[in-house]
């Protein structure tokens, strides 16, 4: 089988995604047997972040396009995106790296569109230094939908076997509650089941959160569960849909994390993220599902406390390069299930 060329995105340069990249690419050369990692971003401070963990900024090779990557071990290849950030201060915010780390999406995202890529691996960006640049999105997960032009998608995290997807995510909890509908929670719970198809199991039980404590305990806690989220759960299970719910989420999370659900969707981003994060960590990544092709990210941010010092854990960055490489030749099947939403 051919290898899937990846687009690795530097993130934000000021922040530890020059570190993690240089340790992932120099220290790990088995992701060279799954992929051909590139990335896209600033062969500037690609280079510093490669001397930062001790290595030799000879390593990194400037590229002009995915087809003259050699994915040779020992070295990292780079696209070129932009103008130099050398003069960009590691750990500081910074509008340029802001506005650097925007563009080196954009360009991930046309190289996907262009078939040059087969995935696309997010290091961490900034939300505020992306504000300050000129790009107000949400985050990564916003943009990408942006520039692939679609609506319906899901932020997904991962560990193992198990996949947390979500209704809502950088909005407030007041636009969370409004954002979630009959529409939006039958889409996700749909996207659910075609990612399960993917992996070869389109019966795995899918279980949903309840948005109110105890899932509304019968009205008791609000009419949500009731009205917008039970009525969903029925649809999908009409079109086929292992699915249950709403759960409590004080019960459905736990359950899931000693194994009785693989595929769980939250309500709201603190729902998944801040329980997820508690138990697994940098073990995690982040998935996107919904776009025509795969994107993986790490499940944390920029660090600008400890970047450039060399002592960022690349674990969850390695993680994520092995998952898009996994998951790249599989993801058709995911994109016109969603398609034929």
């Amino acid at each position: 089988m051919t290898k899937p060329a990846l687009a690795i995105t530097l993130g934000d340069v000021a922040g530890i995604g020059p570190e993690i990249t240089a340790k992932s690419l120099l220290a790990h050369d088995e992701l060279r047997e799954k992929c051909i990692p590139i990335v896209i971003g600033d062969v500037a401070s690609v280079r510093r972040g490669v001397e930062s963990v001790g290595g030799d900024a000879a390593a990194v090779r400037q590229i002009a396009s995915p087809a003259e990557a050699q994915n040779v071990p020992g070295t990292i290849e780079v696209i070129q995106v932009g103008p130099s950030l050398e003069h960009v201060a590691v750990g500081e915010l910074s509008a340029a790296a802001g506005d650097g780390s925007y563009r080196f999406v954009v360009e991930a995202c046309r190289l996907a569109k262009n078939g040059d890529v087969a995935g696309i691996v997010t290091a961490p960006l900034n939300k505020a230094a992306m504000h300050a640049g000129g790009h107000n999105f949400p985050g990564h997960t916003e943009l990408l939908a942006h520039e692939f032009g679609v609506t319906d998608y899901s932020l997904v995290l991962s560990a193992g076997d198990l996949y947390f997807f979500h209704l809502t995510t950088h909005v407030s909890m007041r636009q969370a509650i409004e954002n979630i509908t009959f529409d939006r929670t039958l889409s996700v719970l749909k996207l659910a089941g075609a990612f399960a198809e993917s992996m070869g199991k389109p019966d795995e039980l899918i279980g949903l959160a309840g948005l109110n404590p105890h899932a509304g305990e019968n009205r008791l806690f609000g009419d949500e569960d009731a009205d917008i989220l039970a009525p969903a759960v029925e649809a999908a299970r009409e079109e086929g849909l292992n699915a249950v719910g709403p759960l409590p989420g004080d019960a459905l999370i736990p359950a899931a994390v000693k194994g009785k659900y693989n595929l769980v969707v939250a309500c709201y981003h603190d729902q998944g993220h801040a329980p997820f994060k508690a138990v697994y960590g940098d073990d995690g990544v982040n998935i996107t599902v919904g776009l025509p092709v795969v994107r993986v990210s790490v499940d944390h941010g920029t660090a600008f406390d400890i970047a450039g010092k060399g002592i960022a854990r690349e674990a969850s960055l390695v993680l994520s390069i092995e998952r898009a490489a996994d998951l790249a030749p599989k993801w058709d099947v995911v994109w016109e299930a969603a398609q034929a939403m």
